[in-house]
């Protein structure tokens, strides 16, 4: 029986899905620390975790404020951490775009929520999603740290306190590093605040 002809493709995603990782492991390493040590500091302080993204991205928001609100592992027993997905509110994000506009739509709720000392976290793949690009301007200018996951090009990676950069233009292959960054990044904040 021959092989099947899809095989080649799939080999290729996956490999290609794992240099980008490897790439993620050897350039952004630095970047992960200090965006660890930020939302470590601002839980330290009693400060929270504002997260915003569309699409994929909101759902990693949701994913991650998950992680920390909830637990990374059953590991690892540790109080609550205080995180918010701003991507959730279904009410807000149709009643404020009809009435406004959809590019404010983070912006409005980190106004509404955000605090001096809290950290702000933008999660876009194209690093240009204009309604997070604001989000991170409202909180920069409300004293807030503001953290930003993105691939390899955009404008977000100059705006934020911290920026982690995917090595990648594959809108899918920066998702799934994504997603590994943010797992580290729950792992190394948890740890900072209660191993002992």
């Amino acid at each position: 029986m021959s092989e099947d002809p899809r095989h080649d493709f799939v080999r290729a995603h996956l490999l290609e899905a794992a240099e980008v990782q490897r790439l993620a492991a050897e350039q952004c390493g630095p970047a992960i620390l200090l965006a660890a040590d930020l939302i470590a500091e601002s839980f330290r302080q009693g400060g929270k975790l504002l997260l915003c993204g569309n699409g994929g991205s909101a759902a990693d928001c949701q994913h991650l404020a998950t992680e920390f609100t909830s637990r990374l592992s059953a590991e690892f027993v540790r109080p609550a951490l205080p995180a918010i997905a701003l991507t959730t509110d279904t009410s807000f994000l149709t009643a404020y775009p009809n009435d406004y506009d959809f590019e404010s739509v983070f912006a409005r709720q980190v106004e509404a929520l955000g605090k001096p000392g809290d950290v702000l976290l933008g999660i876009s793949t194209s690093g240009g999603s204009k309604n997070v690009i604001r989000a991170v301007e409202t909180a920069r200018s409300r004293a807030l740290k503001t953290v930003v996951l993105t691939g390899s090009r955009g404008p977000l990676r100059d705006l934020a306190d911290v920026a982690v950069s995917a090595p990648s233009e594959s809108t899918q292959h920066i998702q799934e590093t994504h997603l590994a960054i943010e797992h580290l990044i729950c792992h190394l904040v948890e740890r900072a605040l209660f191993e002992k």
